[in-house]
């Protein structure tokens, strides 16, 4: 029997990648972004080269009425949500109070509300069949403040304490929920982001290497994915226990700043 993946965040990057990778292993699809265009380039992609099918919503979950507008929408439509991929999310560097309130209240908006607003409509649903799957999308950035990026890291850090606490009170159901931390990836992420010119991305991994290992991680039910990271990286999550704050602080502070 195929399972149906709704996948946010579809229409470029990792999520993309997702997409292709669930419809390459026979699964049908809910594609959601802003872009519509995009959106339906893909299905047409999909749709000709395997046997699932695709199904569009254009939607900017930026908007506080989208999570709701996309459930209901499914519901309508008779279909069940087998694997909720939440990827969907952007980041914004900058200092917090010279940043345009309006970027950040939208960052919010996406990364932690209709994240958190996706999972309340479509668990229970999952909960009552005694099966589903959750692939919630975080970052490394999850482990620490972040000066400079100070509302991505605290909403990244957001998810990933909420993922592994839905984990644990669905331990004892056939519902999983995975979290994956990609490291800086090639993606549009940093283009918008303003990071691109940051020693943080001098050097990325691809899309396709990420989105593999956490849908594959989601398919076993891993607690935590993370992809990506190069070896300083690794080292660093290590020593953080060790590192005293401010030291932290001022280290990833001036990773994030443009030289």
């Amino acid at each position: 029997m195929k399972t149906t993946a709704l996948i946010t965040g579809a229409s470029s990057g990792i999520g993309k990648e997702l997409a292709r990778i669930h419809a390459e292993n026979g699964g049908n699809l809910i594609i959601v972004a802003r872009s519509a265009n995009k959106l339906n380039q893909l299905k047409n992609e999909l749709e000709e080269k395997y046997s699932g099918k695709v199904h569009v919503i254009a939607k900017d979950l930026a908007n506080p009425n989208a999570p709701k507008e996309i459930y209901e929408e499914v519901q309508n439509q008779g279909l069940q949500i087998d694997f909720l991929i939440n990827n969907a999310g952007f980041g914004g560097r900058g200092k917090f109070h010279e940043r345009p309130w309006e970027k950040d209240l939208a960052m919010i908006n996406l990364n932690i509300t209709a994240l958190t607003a996706l999972t309340r409509y479509f668990l229970p649903h999952m909960v009552q069949r005694n099966k589903g799957k959750i692939l919630n999308v975080s970052s490394p950035a999850s482990f620490m403040p972040g000066p400079l990026q100070a509302v991505y890291y605290a909403s990244k850090a957001y998810v990933t304490f909420f993922s592994n606490a839905l984990s644990e009170e669905l331990h004892d159901t056939q519902v999983t929920v995975t979290n994956l931390m990609p490291g800086a990836t090639e993606t549009e992420f940093a283009k918008i982001s303003g990071m691109e010119e940051t020693s943080l991305f001098n050097k990325t991994v691809s899309a396709v290497s990420v989105a593999k290992d956490g849908y594959k991680g989601m398919l076993v039910g891993k607690l935590d994915v993370i992809s990506g990271l190069t070896f300083p990286q690794k080292m660093m999550k290590v020593a953080l226990p060790f590192i005293p704050k401010k030291v932290l602080l001022s280290q990833i502070r001036k990773m994030q700043e443009v030289s």
